[in-house]
This record gives C-alpha cells, structure tokens and sequence, in this order.
C-alpha cells in the first residue's frame, strides 16, 4: 500500500465561517483550496459555542467525540442524538440541517466527508492494545489517526512511526501487501471505498 505520514504542521487551521470554532483540516482528496470540491476529507472540529453545524451538498459525514463533555446535536427530520462518551459516534447526512448544543464547554470532534455519489466509508473509534491488520482492497483507502499513544506500520516502504496527532493514509496499489499496525493508544480507524 502507498504510505503517506502526515503530522500536524501539514494540516490547515481556518476559522469557522460563523466563529463558533475553528477546523483543521488533515487532508483531501482531491488537494485544493479551501472552498474546492472534495471526494473525501478527514478534519478535526473544535465547537466552541452553540451553533449551526455548515451544510456539505451530497456529501455523507461521521462524527466522533475525542475531547470534552459532548454535545448534543438536533436536526431537522428525526429526534436529537447525545454524544457525551469518548469515542462516540454518530453517521449522518452532511446536506441535513443540524444545531449543535455543548453539554459543558469546549468540545473536540474527528469529521469524515465522502462525496455520496462516488464513495462510501466507514469509521471506527479502537484500542491499539494488539496488532490491527488493514488489508488492500481495489480503490480502497485506509485513514489512521492516532488520537493517543503511538501506531507503527511496517508492512510498507517505508514504514511509520506516528504520534498522537499524527495521521496516516494508506492507498491500495496493484500487488500490495496488507498492513499491521503495532503500538499502544487510541485511533481513528476510517476506510473509504468507492460505492
């Protein structure tokens, strides 16, 4: 698989439009301006106040809780959703109306976008407390956020060693090989594929 190691001085911090908080964004596919259309992105959103989440057209999204008391969100069309544990999350539609309401200050969040037309992903919140095996899968890319502790990947060339705050993506390629992840901490586990 093709490794790409990315650390927090190549992420881009923007204010939110409506200054309730800041995002920073890790990376997307493909690269552009901030404004540009993406097929995917992964960010980090820090909500600082009670507020209008921003409206992505066509566009699923994932949200996990990694910092802070929580926050509850409420839309449009079904009932309000709690995320008040670490590691929560919550899949909905970026195109839908959705408020957000902070149970006790500051909260941070992990985002995954993927343009709905042309993928897919799925997110998970896990322990590194053994060895995680990611394998190649046509088209398919693998997202790892090491949200605590420290993950080691080996299996390509070269190989990483990333730190809390670090990211990595890794890409399928013709004859790859699958990917163990050693280490001990917490992730962000994010596969996107195409639907």
């Amino acid at each position: 698989m093709k490794l790409t190691h990315l650390t927090r001085a190549d992420y881009r911090r923007m204010r939110w439009r409506n200054d309730g908080g800041w995002t920073t964004e890790i990376a997307r596919h493909p690269r552009g301006a901030d404004d540009a259309p993406f097929d995917w992105r992964v960010s980090l959103a820090d909500v600082e106040r009670d507020g209008e989440f921003s409206i992505y057209d066509a566009c699923d999204r994932s949200l996990v809780l990694l910092e802070g008391a929580g926050l509850e969100l409420f839309f449009a069309t079904s009932n309000p959703v709690l995320l008040h544990r670490r590691g929560q999350m919550l899949a909905f539609r970026g195109d839908e109306h959705a408020r957000c309401k902070l149970i006790d200050g500051a909260s941070r969040d992990f985002n995954v976008f993927t343009r709905r037309a042309a993928l897919g992903h799925k997110t998970f919140f896990r322990p590194l407390v053994g060895p995680i095996v990611l394998f190649p899968e046509p088209n398919a890319t693998w997202i790892v956020h090491v949200v605590s502790g420290t993950a080691q990947q080996q299996h390509t060339d070269p190989g990483a060693t990333a730190q809390a705050g670090d990211t990595l993506i890794l890409e399928s390629e013709p004859g790859a090989r699958q990917c163990v992840l050693t280490g001990g901490g917490e992730l962000v586990l994010v596969k996107i594929e195409p639907t």
